[in-house]
Protein backbone atom coordinates (compact mmCIF):
# COMPACT_ATOMS: atom_id res chain seq x y z
CA UNK A 1 0.00 0.00 0.00
CA UNK A 2 1.84 3.75 -0.67
CA UNK A 3 1.69 5.75 1.78
CA UNK A 4 0.36 9.26 1.82
CA UNK A 5 2.54 11.83 2.02
CA UNK A 6 0.93 13.10 5.42
CA UNK A 7 1.68 9.78 6.62
CA UNK A 8 5.68 10.38 5.65
CA UNK A 9 5.97 11.63 9.30
CA UNK A 10 8.19 10.23 12.21
CA UNK A 11 11.29 11.53 14.51
CA UNK A 12 14.52 8.87 14.34
CA UNK A 13 17.90 8.98 15.95
CA UNK A 14 19.69 8.22 13.32
CA UNK A 15 22.52 9.11 13.24
CA UNK A 16 21.57 11.63 15.01
CA UNK A 17 17.94 13.27 16.32
CA UNK A 18 15.84 13.85 13.09
CA UNK A 19 12.52 15.79 12.79
CA UNK A 20 11.07 14.29 9.51
CA UNK A 21 7.48 15.48 7.93
CA UNK A 22 5.39 17.84 6.53
CA UNK A 23 5.47 20.96 8.33
CA UNK A 24 7.78 20.14 10.87
CA UNK A 25 9.67 23.45 10.34
CA UNK A 26 7.22 24.65 12.78
CA UNK A 27 9.19 23.06 15.62
CA UNK A 28 11.88 25.15 14.99
CA UNK A 29 12.16 26.83 18.15
CA UNK A 30 11.41 23.71 20.20
CA UNK A 31 14.48 22.59 18.52
CA UNK A 32 16.80 25.53 19.32
CA UNK A 33 15.69 25.06 22.94
CA UNK A 34 16.15 21.54 23.37
CA UNK A 35 19.61 21.74 22.21
CA UNK A 36 20.31 25.05 24.65
CA UNK A 37 20.37 27.76 22.22
CA UNK A 38 19.22 31.05 23.03
CA UNK A 39 20.45 33.45 20.72
CA UNK A 40 20.93 31.53 17.42
CA UNK A 41 22.64 32.49 14.49
CA UNK A 42 20.57 31.64 10.97
CA UNK A 43 23.17 30.62 8.18
CA UNK A 44 21.46 30.40 4.41
CA UNK A 45 22.39 31.33 1.02
CA UNK A 46 21.61 34.50 -0.76
CA UNK A 47 18.99 33.02 -2.87
CA UNK A 48 16.92 31.93 0.30
CA UNK A 49 17.85 35.00 3.13
CA UNK A 50 14.73 36.97 1.78
CA UNK A 51 12.41 34.33 1.07
CA UNK A 52 9.17 33.78 2.92
CA UNK A 53 10.44 30.44 4.45
CA UNK A 54 13.32 32.27 6.12
CA UNK A 55 10.79 35.20 7.24
CA UNK A 56 8.29 33.07 8.75
CA UNK A 57 11.15 31.19 10.14
CA UNK A 58 13.18 33.67 11.99
CA UNK A 59 9.28 35.25 13.04
CA UNK A 60 8.21 31.87 14.86
CA UNK A 61 11.83 32.23 16.34
CA UNK A 62 11.37 35.82 17.65
CA UNK A 63 7.91 34.88 18.60
CA UNK A 64 8.95 32.61 20.57
CA UNK A 65 12.10 35.16 22.47
CA UNK A 66 15.06 33.36 20.66
CA UNK A 67 16.39 37.22 19.36
CA UNK A 68 17.85 35.51 15.30
CA UNK A 69 19.67 37.02 13.00
CA UNK A 70 20.63 35.89 9.50
CA UNK A 71 23.82 35.62 8.04
CA UNK A 72 23.88 35.03 4.54
CA UNK A 73 27.72 36.09 3.18
CA UNK A 74 28.58 33.02 1.28
CA UNK A 75 28.91 31.30 -2.32
CA UNK A 76 27.62 28.37 -3.57
CA UNK A 77 30.86 26.70 -3.40
CA UNK A 78 31.65 28.34 0.22
CA UNK A 79 35.06 29.50 0.85
CA UNK A 80 37.15 30.86 3.88
CA UNK A 81 36.22 33.80 3.72
CA UNK A 82 32.68 33.19 4.08
CA UNK A 83 33.31 31.23 7.18
CA UNK A 84 35.88 34.01 8.35
CA UNK A 85 32.48 36.73 8.16
CA UNK A 86 29.85 34.32 9.59
CA UNK A 87 32.89 34.41 12.69
CA UNK A 88 32.69 37.95 12.38
CA UNK A 89 28.72 37.68 12.51
CA UNK A 90 28.31 34.87 15.29
CA UNK A 91 30.57 36.59 18.10
CA UNK A 92 29.44 40.39 16.86
CA UNK A 93 25.89 39.10 17.99
CA UNK A 94 26.87 37.25 20.71
CA UNK A 95 24.89 34.03 19.62
CA UNK A 96 25.39 31.05 20.95
CA UNK A 97 24.42 28.55 17.94
CA UNK A 98 23.59 28.50 14.55
CA UNK A 99 20.80 27.18 12.35
CA UNK A 100 21.51 25.94 8.98
CA UNK A 101 19.06 26.43 6.94
CA UNK A 102 19.12 25.33 3.33
CA UNK A 103 21.13 22.98 1.19
CA UNK A 104 24.90 21.82 1.20
CA UNK A 105 26.38 25.06 1.12
CA UNK A 106 24.19 26.70 4.05
CA UNK A 107 24.75 23.39 5.77
CA UNK A 108 28.15 23.49 5.37
CA UNK A 109 28.96 26.92 5.96
CA UNK A 110 26.92 26.89 9.33
CA UNK A 111 28.57 23.73 10.80
CA UNK A 112 31.82 25.08 10.01
CA UNK A 113 31.30 28.57 11.58
CA UNK A 114 29.81 26.77 14.45
CA UNK A 115 33.17 24.43 14.68
CA UNK A 116 35.68 27.13 14.10
CA UNK A 117 33.86 30.00 16.30
CA UNK A 118 35.53 28.51 19.11
CA UNK A 119 39.08 27.61 18.31
CA UNK A 120 42.36 29.71 18.25
CA UNK A 121 43.98 27.79 15.32
CA UNK A 122 43.81 28.28 11.79
CA UNK A 123 40.69 26.61 9.50
CA UNK A 124 43.21 24.08 7.45
CA UNK A 125 44.90 22.35 10.37
CA UNK A 126 41.05 20.85 10.99
CA UNK A 127 41.04 19.21 7.44
CA UNK A 128 40.34 15.49 7.28
CA UNK A 129 43.96 14.22 7.49
CA UNK A 130 44.51 11.02 9.93
CA UNK A 131 43.52 12.37 13.55
CA UNK A 132 43.49 16.62 12.74
CA UNK A 133 40.54 16.28 14.45
CA UNK A 134 41.76 15.81 17.64
CA UNK A 135 43.17 19.43 17.35
CA UNK A 136 40.18 21.27 18.20
CA UNK A 137 38.97 22.19 21.68
CA UNK A 138 35.61 20.28 21.95
CA UNK A 139 34.08 22.85 24.40
CA UNK A 140 34.56 25.89 21.71
CA UNK A 141 32.20 23.68 18.91
CA UNK A 142 28.39 25.19 18.97
CA UNK A 143 25.02 23.46 18.51
CA UNK A 144 24.17 23.62 15.25
CA UNK A 145 20.25 22.91 14.34
CA UNK A 146 19.94 21.89 10.29
CA UNK A 147 16.81 22.45 8.27
CA UNK A 148 17.25 20.72 5.10
CA UNK A 149 15.29 22.73 2.00
CA UNK A 150 17.55 20.47 -0.80
CA UNK A 151 17.78 16.61 -1.16
CA UNK A 152 21.21 15.95 -1.62
CA UNK A 153 23.93 16.51 -0.15
CA UNK A 154 22.71 14.98 3.06
CA UNK A 155 25.09 17.45 5.01
CA UNK A 156 21.95 17.55 7.30
CA UNK A 157 23.44 14.39 8.86
CA UNK A 158 27.09 14.48 8.48
CA UNK A 159 30.20 15.74 10.69
CA UNK A 160 32.16 17.34 8.68
CA UNK A 161 31.91 20.91 5.79
CA UNK A 162 33.30 21.46 2.38
CA UNK A 163 35.30 24.56 2.81
CA UNK A 164 37.00 26.25 -0.99
CA UNK A 165 41.10 26.87 -0.15
CA UNK A 166 40.76 29.97 -2.40
CA UNK A 167 44.99 30.60 -2.60
CA UNK A 168 45.34 26.76 -3.56
CA UNK A 169 41.34 25.95 -5.58
CA UNK A 170 40.86 23.30 -3.63
CA UNK A 171 37.94 21.80 -1.50
CA UNK A 172 38.87 20.66 1.90
CA UNK A 173 36.83 18.99 4.52
CA UNK A 174 36.66 20.19 7.56
CA UNK A 175 35.49 17.22 10.17
CA UNK A 176 35.39 16.99 13.74
CA UNK A 177 32.56 14.48 15.45
CA UNK A 178 30.92 17.08 17.26
CA UNK A 179 30.21 18.81 13.80
CA UNK A 180 26.97 16.54 14.05
CA UNK A 181 24.07 18.83 14.19
CA UNK A 182 22.41 17.85 17.57
CA UNK A 183 18.73 18.02 16.07
CA UNK A 184 17.37 17.86 11.93
CA UNK A 185 14.54 19.41 10.89
CA UNK A 186 13.22 17.85 7.19
CA UNK A 187 10.69 19.14 6.18
CA UNK A 188 9.24 18.54 2.31
CA UNK A 189 7.29 21.13 2.12
CA UNK A 190 10.50 23.83 2.25
CA UNK A 191 11.85 21.89 -0.46
CA UNK A 192 8.31 22.49 -2.98
CA UNK A 193 9.58 25.83 -4.42
CA UNK A 194 13.39 24.17 -5.90
CA UNK A 195 13.15 24.57 -9.58
CA UNK A 196 13.23 21.25 -11.69
CA UNK A 197 17.16 21.69 -13.01
CA UNK A 198 18.35 22.24 -8.88
CA UNK A 199 15.82 19.12 -8.42
CA UNK A 200 17.71 17.25 -10.94
CA UNK A 201 21.10 17.98 -10.06
CA UNK A 202 20.61 17.67 -6.31
CA UNK A 203 18.93 14.56 -6.73
CA UNK A 204 21.88 13.26 -8.67
CA UNK A 205 24.45 14.53 -6.06
CA UNK A 206 22.29 12.04 -3.71
CA UNK A 207 22.77 9.23 -6.32
CA UNK A 208 26.38 9.73 -6.37
CA UNK A 209 26.21 9.14 -2.46
CA UNK A 210 24.45 5.77 -2.24
CA UNK A 211 25.84 4.72 -5.60
CA UNK A 212 29.52 5.34 -4.65
CA UNK A 213 29.42 4.42 -0.97
CA UNK A 214 27.55 1.06 -2.03
CA UNK A 215 30.33 0.22 -4.37
CA UNK A 216 33.22 1.38 -2.25
CA UNK A 217 36.03 -1.19 -0.93
CA UNK A 218 35.67 -1.03 2.51
CA UNK A 219 34.00 -3.18 4.57
CA UNK A 220 30.88 -1.29 5.95
CA UNK A 221 27.76 -3.43 5.82
CA UNK A 222 25.16 -1.18 7.31
CA UNK A 223 26.49 1.30 4.94
CA UNK A 224 25.89 -1.31 1.77
CA UNK A 225 22.17 -1.63 3.03
CA UNK A 226 21.52 2.34 3.66
CA UNK A 227 23.19 3.20 0.02
CA UNK A 228 21.43 0.43 -2.00
CA UNK A 229 17.99 1.32 -0.59
CA UNK A 230 18.84 4.90 -1.17
CA UNK A 231 19.19 4.24 -4.84
CA UNK A 232 16.04 2.54 -4.88
CA UNK A 233 14.16 5.43 -3.65
CA UNK A 234 16.22 7.82 -6.21
CA UNK A 235 15.21 5.59 -8.89
CA UNK A 236 11.80 5.85 -7.87
CA UNK A 237 11.28 9.24 -7.09
CA UNK A 238 13.83 11.62 -8.70
CA UNK A 239 11.93 11.81 -11.96
CA UNK A 240 8.80 12.41 -10.14
CA UNK A 241 10.05 15.13 -8.24
CA UNK A 242 11.53 16.79 -11.47
CA UNK A 243 8.60 16.48 -13.42
CA UNK A 244 6.24 17.95 -10.62
CA UNK A 245 7.91 19.92 -7.42
CA UNK A 246 4.99 19.69 -6.11
CA UNK A 247 4.70 16.44 -5.68
CA UNK A 248 5.31 16.03 -1.80
CA UNK A 249 5.51 12.05 -1.38
CA UNK A 250 8.22 12.25 -3.93
CA UNK A 251 9.96 14.95 -2.44
CA UNK A 252 9.98 13.58 1.38
CA UNK A 253 11.18 10.62 -0.35
CA UNK A 254 14.21 12.03 -2.01
CA UNK A 255 14.64 13.85 1.36
CA UNK A 256 15.14 10.25 2.97
CA UNK A 257 17.37 9.28 0.20
CA UNK A 258 19.34 12.65 0.39
CA UNK A 259 19.75 11.99 4.13
CA UNK A 260 20.58 8.13 3.20
CA UNK A 261 23.62 8.76 1.15
CA UNK A 262 25.15 10.93 3.48
CA UNK A 263 24.93 8.76 6.02
CA UNK A 264 26.21 5.76 3.74
CA UNK A 265 29.44 7.55 2.57
CA UNK A 266 31.13 7.34 6.06
CA UNK A 267 32.43 4.08 3.91
CA UNK A 268 33.86 5.91 1.48
CA UNK A 269 33.49 7.80 -1.84
CA UNK A 270 35.12 7.81 -5.42
CA UNK A 271 36.23 9.11 -8.30
CA UNK A 272 33.33 10.85 -9.01
CA UNK A 273 33.55 12.93 -6.65
CA UNK A 274 37.70 12.78 -7.01
CA UNK A 275 36.70 14.42 -10.39
CA UNK A 276 33.87 16.61 -9.33
CA UNK A 277 35.55 18.67 -6.57
CA UNK A 278 38.06 20.61 -9.15
CA UNK A 279 35.83 21.36 -11.12
CA UNK A 280 33.83 22.56 -8.38
CA UNK A 281 36.69 24.59 -7.43
CA UNK A 282 37.75 26.22 -10.69
CA UNK A 283 34.53 26.80 -12.33
CA UNK A 284 32.43 26.87 -9.63
CA UNK A 285 30.00 24.31 -11.04
CA UNK A 286 27.34 22.80 -9.08
CA UNK A 287 28.32 20.18 -7.22
CA UNK A 288 25.44 17.82 -8.28
CA UNK A 289 25.67 18.53 -11.87
CA UNK A 290 29.38 17.81 -12.21
CA UNK A 291 28.77 13.98 -10.12
CA UNK A 292 25.73 13.66 -12.79
CA UNK A 293 27.98 14.38 -15.43
CA UNK A 294 31.15 12.24 -14.67
CA UNK A 295 28.92 9.23 -12.93
CA UNK A 296 28.60 6.86 -16.19
CA UNK A 297 32.06 7.32 -17.14
CA UNK A 298 33.31 6.26 -13.62
CA UNK A 299 31.09 3.59 -13.64
CA UNK A 300 32.46 1.98 -17.00
CA UNK A 301 36.17 2.44 -15.88
CA UNK A 302 35.53 0.80 -12.52
CA UNK A 303 34.11 -2.13 -14.29
CA UNK A 304 36.88 -4.87 -13.22
CA UNK A 305 36.26 -4.09 -9.63
CA UNK A 306 32.46 -3.52 -9.35
CA UNK A 307 30.81 -5.84 -11.91
CA UNK A 308 29.14 -8.22 -9.27
CA UNK A 309 28.32 -5.19 -6.77
CA UNK A 310 26.70 -3.67 -10.10
CA UNK A 311 24.79 -6.60 -10.94
CA UNK A 312 23.08 -6.60 -7.33
CA UNK A 313 22.17 -3.55 -7.67
CA UNK A 314 20.31 -4.05 -11.29
CA UNK A 315 18.74 -6.68 -9.87
CA UNK A 316 17.62 -5.26 -6.90
CA UNK A 317 16.37 -1.93 -8.89
CA UNK A 318 14.28 -4.65 -11.23
CA UNK A 319 16.64 -3.44 -14.23
CA UNK A 320 16.07 -5.06 -17.39
CA UNK A 321 19.45 -6.09 -17.94
CA UNK A 322 21.11 -7.29 -14.45
CA UNK A 323 24.92 -6.18 -14.64
CA UNK A 324 27.04 -3.38 -14.96
CA UNK A 325 25.41 -2.50 -18.18
CA UNK A 326 22.03 -2.52 -17.41
CA UNK A 327 23.09 0.04 -14.44
CA UNK A 328 25.15 2.15 -16.71
CA UNK A 329 22.26 2.43 -19.04
CA UNK A 330 19.42 3.50 -16.61
CA UNK A 331 22.20 6.32 -14.90
CA UNK A 332 22.10 7.56 -18.64
CA UNK A 333 18.11 7.18 -19.19
CA UNK A 334 17.93 8.88 -15.81
CA UNK A 335 20.22 11.76 -16.72
CA UNK A 336 18.74 12.31 -20.22
CA UNK A 337 14.76 12.12 -18.66
CA UNK A 338 15.79 14.79 -16.08
CA UNK A 339 18.15 17.01 -18.16
CA UNK A 340 21.48 16.54 -17.29
CA UNK A 341 24.79 17.08 -19.86
CA UNK A 342 26.19 14.47 -21.26
CA UNK A 343 29.51 15.87 -21.25
CA UNK A 344 31.62 18.12 -20.12
CA UNK A 345 30.70 20.24 -22.43
CA UNK A 346 27.86 21.20 -21.37
CA UNK A 347 29.49 22.45 -18.36
CA UNK A 348 31.31 24.49 -20.38
CA UNK A 349 34.63 22.60 -19.34
CA UNK A 350 37.51 22.24 -21.94
CA UNK A 351 40.52 20.29 -21.90
CA UNK A 352 42.57 23.39 -21.38
CA UNK A 353 42.94 22.96 -17.22
CA UNK A 354 42.84 19.21 -17.73
CA UNK A 355 46.36 18.31 -16.23
CA UNK A 356 45.84 20.64 -13.14
CA UNK A 357 42.55 19.39 -12.36
CA UNK A 358 44.35 15.74 -12.68
CA UNK A 359 46.85 16.38 -10.44
CA UNK A 360 43.90 17.91 -7.93
CA UNK A 361 41.89 14.77 -8.05
CA UNK A 362 44.74 12.25 -7.13
CA UNK A 363 45.01 14.17 -3.70
CA UNK A 364 41.38 14.40 -2.96
CA UNK A 365 40.37 12.30 0.04
CA UNK A 366 38.13 10.65 -1.86
CA UNK A 367 40.48 9.07 -4.39
CA UNK A 368 41.90 6.59 -2.41
CA UNK A 369 38.74 4.75 -2.11
CA UNK A 370 37.36 4.81 -5.12
CA UNK A 371 37.32 0.75 -6.22
CA UNK A 372 40.14 0.71 -8.77
CA UNK A 373 43.59 2.39 -8.17
CA UNK A 374 43.60 6.23 -9.93
CA UNK A 375 46.17 8.85 -10.64
CA UNK A 376 47.06 11.53 -12.09
CA UNK A 377 47.22 9.34 -15.54
CA UNK A 378 44.04 7.72 -14.72
CA UNK A 379 41.70 10.79 -13.79
CA UNK A 380 42.90 12.51 -16.87
CA UNK A 381 41.54 10.11 -19.02
CA UNK A 382 38.25 9.50 -17.26
CA UNK A 383 38.55 13.95 -18.12
CA UNK A 384 38.82 13.50 -21.89
CA UNK A 385 36.22 10.55 -21.48
CA UNK A 386 33.56 12.54 -19.94
CA UNK A 387 34.47 15.88 -22.69
CA UNK A 388 34.66 13.20 -25.55
CA UNK A 389 31.20 11.40 -24.45
CA UNK A 390 33.36 8.15 -24.53
CA UNK A 391 32.30 4.99 -22.45
CA UNK A 392 34.61 2.21 -22.23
Amino acid sequence: MTPSPASLRANWNYPTSVRFGTGRIAELADCCKAAGIARPLLVTDPGLAGSAMVREAVAANEKAGLPTAVFSELKSNPVAQNVTDGIAAFRRGRHDGVIGFGGGSALDTGKVIAFMQGQTRPIWDFEDIGDWWTRADPKGIAPVIAVATTAGTGSEVGRSGVITDEATHTKKIIFHPKMMPVIVIIDPALMVGLPPHLTAATGMDALAHNLEAYLAPAYHPMADGIGLEGIRLIKEFLPRAVADGKDLEARAQMAVAASMGATAFQKGLGAIHSLSHPVGALYDAHHGLTNAVFMPYVLAFNRPAIAEKAARIARYLGLARADLTGLIDWVLELRQTIGIPHTLGGLKVGPERFAEMAEMAAVDPTASSNPVKVGPAELRRLYEDALEGRLA
